[in-house]
């Protein structure tokens, strides 16, 4: 296989690893049921401890003093909270608050066990940037998105600054490398490489499968990763579908890239997934779904497929998308697409409300 050219490394604005790796304890203390300490930003006063709502332990819950349930404002709508203050609501917690009681807060698949919640009295008073990190970083936990969070600093936690994790994903995609590449022949394509790139705060790698003789502007897939479609064949999404016929695609083109992208559930991970499936089962359509669990319809962000297409040498691109927000979204990372190229699959009993809903509410092309 010819060589593809080779970009240098982007400059970075940014100290080397940037609090890539304090993140990266970070996310492993809270899934750990551990304490993050979040130090506010330069002039700002004060630190705050968190522990994820959907893994604190009783005991920490109960030396706790004056904690906050602080959830999304997609969840607390759902809740009927009023929201009072902009990005996240807290919610004070009564003394003897258990964490099943949190979970059944935050976590709307036990909404028909326990339908019986609040009233809510959210806080009026104005939340600092710490309360909105907290949330986000249990979302890039792969948690629900909640935080129990005091004022103070806890023994034992992992201290982080608010811009750490509010910069995270920009810093993520800029400290982007190739750790790898080999041939992998493939049955649609023989003629096919396969990449592999690693950020900073060595989470879960990204993987190019580089076919043929691509070409500028390169025929391009952005493939969000699919357990659930794309190893076990699926029927409630088309994603299978659109990996393989994306490679038989452009092989039959003669040459691109499919970027498979560590976006589970457009950016929520497969846990919560698998709770959204729930809820569908329940009688949501797959965006209300995401929205009862305290996400946005679509979590993705696109600077890593950015970042993963210039190390590969390439600029502009021929996108197989009927998803608009995939356009905008590369080409606000400083990719040029100069063509949308048409990308659908017919829908079976099981997928067809998924796929409707995906036109009718996201503006797809199908």
């Amino acid at each position: 296989m010819s060589q593809l050219r080779r970009a240098p490394s982007l400059p970075s604005k940014l100290a080397p690893n940037g609090g890539l790796d304090k993140v990266a304890q970070a996310i492993d203390a809270l899934r750990a049921g551990r304490p993050v300490r979040l130090i506010g930003a330069s002039g700002q006063r004060g630190v705050h401890s968190l522990y994820a709502a959907e893994t604190i332990a009783a005991a920490t819950l109960k030396r706790l003093k004056r904690p906050l349930l602080i959830l999304s404002h997609a969840r607390a709508r759902t809740l009927k909270i009023r929201l009072y203050t902009p990005e996240v609501v807290a919610l004070p917690l009564k003394a003897g608050t258990t964490p099943a009681a949190i979970r059944a807060i935050a976590d709307p698949t036990a909404d028909l066990d326990t339908p019986l919640k609040g009233p809510f009295n959210a806080r009026r008073a104005k939340l600092g940037p710490a309360y909105g990190a907290a949330v986000k970083l249990a979302k890039l936990a792969g948690l629900l998105p909640a935080a129990v969070v005091v004022t103070g600093a806890e023994r034992g936690g992992i201290d982080l600054n608010v811009t750490d994790v509010t910069s995270y994903e920009s810093r993520a995609a800029e400290s982007l490398a190739i750790v790898t590449r080999a041939r992998v022949p493939l049955e649609a394509s023989e003629k096919t490489e396969l990449v592999a790139f690693r950020a900073g705060d060595g989470g879960a790698e990204n993987y190019a499968v580089v076919i043929g003789e691509p070409t500028n502007p390169v025929l391009t897939r952005l493939h969000s990763e699919c357990f659930t479609g794309d190893l076990l064949g699926s029927l409630k999404c088309d994603c299978g579908e659109q990996l393989r016929g994306a490679v038989a695609a452009i092989a039959k083109h003669g040459g691109g890239i499919l970027l498979y992208l560590a976006q589970e559930g457009r950016g929520i991970g497969l846990i919560n997934k698998l709770r959204a499936y729930r809820l569908q089962d329940q009688g949501y359509d797959t965006m209300e779904a995401n929205e009862r669990l305290g996400f946005e319809a679509d979590e993705r962000v696109y600077a890593v497929a950015a970042r993963m297409l210039v190390l590969l040498g390439f600029s502009a691109v021929r996108l197989m998308t009927n998803n608009p927000d995939k356009v905008e979204g590369l080409a606000r990372a400083g990719i040029e697409v100069v063509e949308r190229v048409p990308h659908a699959f017919p829908s079976n009993r099981h997928n067809e409300a998924y796929l409707r809903t995906k036109a009718e509410k996201a503006g797809h092309f199908l």
